[in-house]
């Protein structure tokens, strides 16, 4: 999804799956290092007890993706909370076997189940080594007790995505059956309401215990329900828009016989990054300006069809924005779609534009809302 992109930094591809860290984990970095000095002890220390948050949550996506691959769900990206991850499904399919079924369930599963058997491990391991250890002793979280700090976050993290509160795991699968069964109606808004009334209580609690990770959990909670929430609304509203409503019908082309410094001269008359290659009404190529550019000053002069690409995707007026999103967002290096009907093409859409144009329409449905309304 677009609303992974804000706010948010990339941390590589993991068998074909893009990687993003919110930067939430940045303040909580901040409060893990000034709860540290609170607790007379260093910076490091504080650095040592995030290091063991991120590794929680870890050990949870890397049980929920193990699940998604089980089921053949095709993952397009993986956002990290502090309280866990956000899917991007590369597939409207994909989407929709994760909200239904085993897969559901097993997705629901997967997290609380492999934090729980992680702070097993590590409890009978440590413990089994050190007689003395104190499991139970008071706070459960510090980092004045880096290896009991280790067994009590996964337990935490584990134990806090059983609460049936959106956004975590428990609340998720509670959502989605009620939604599905129709058994209350508005069931989301109600289960939303009902994570943040927790997050608030928690982070009430966390002040009067003063336990800074428990607020903190709180304020996770909280702001992962509305990132969610926005994620969910921009879906559903880029799956309803067509692409009649966003492409550009005012564009230019080139013929593939056209010559790079005739091409140049198109461009500076163009607002275009990217032009649609046509021979006769048939799209054979797609072509962007940098490339102009750098075969000019590389190579010199030549012909359009030496430099154009071959890799595009072609889609008709009444695809959904939504579907055009997911192809774009797929395609490495994909910047532009043409809109066709039949071998004619009737507009386009491009990611230069794309934004634009769905603020303008926002802005034309707003005033036809109001039109209506007089």
């Amino acid at each position: 999804m677009v609303f992974m992109r804000g706010w948010s930094l990339p941390l590589g591809r993991w068998v074909g799956v893009e990687i993003r860290i919110h930067t939430l984990f940045v303040m909580l970095a901040v409060v893990c290092m000034l709860y540290s000095q609170s607790m007379g002890r260093s910076i490091a220390a504080g650095l040592a007890l995030w290091g063991l948050i991120v590794a929680a949550v870890a050990v949870r996506e890397t049980a929920r993706f193990m699940v998604a691959a089980w089921f053949g769900l095709r993952l397009r990206a993986v956002l990290l909370l502090p309280i866990g991850g956000m899917f991007a499904f590369a597939t409207p399919e994909s989407q929709e076997q994760a909200n239904s079924g085993k897969s559901q369930i097993a997705l629901a599963i997967a997290g609380p189940a492999a934090n729980l058997a992680t702070a097993l491990l590590l409890a009978s391991t440590i413990t089994g080594t050190s007689g003395s250890f104190a499991l139970f002793a008071m706070p459960f979280i510090t980092p004045l007790a880096l290896l009991r700090s280790a067994i009590w976050l996964q337990a935490f993290l584990g134990i806090f995505h059983l609460i049936p509160a959106y956004p975590l795991d428990a609340g998720r699968l509670f959502r989605n059956a009620l939604t599905q069964s129709n058994v209350i109606p508005n069931a989301s808004r109600a289960l939303n309401a009902l994570g943040q009334v927790i997050a608030l209580a928690t982070i009430f609690v966390g002040f009067y215990l003063h336990d800074p990770i428990l607020s903190s959990a709180g304020f996770f909670i909280f702001i992962g329900s509305q990132i969610e929430d926005q994620g969910v609304l921009l879906q559903s509203v880029v799956d309803t828009v067509q692409m009649r409503e966003v492409m550009l019908t005012d564009f230019s082309t080139l013929s593939p016989s056209d010559t790079l410094v005739d091409a140049l001269r198109r461009c500076v008359h163009s607002l275009q990054e990217d032009f649609p290659v046509v021979r006769g009404t048939h799209l054979v190529g797609i072509v962007n300006r940098q490339r102009i550019l750098e075969t000019l000053r590389l190579d010199g002069n030549g012909y359009i069809q030496g430099v154009m690409t071959r890799n595009f995707q072609v889609a008709r007026p009444e695809d959904t924005l939504g579907a055009i999103i997911r192809r774009i967002t797929a395609g490495r290096g994909l910047t532009l779609i043409p809109v066709a009907e039949g071998e004619r093409i009737v507009g386009m859409v491009s990611v230069q534009n794309l934004m634009t144009s769905m603020s303008l329409l926002s802005e034309h449905r707003k005033l036809e809302r109001m039109e209506t309304e007089r």
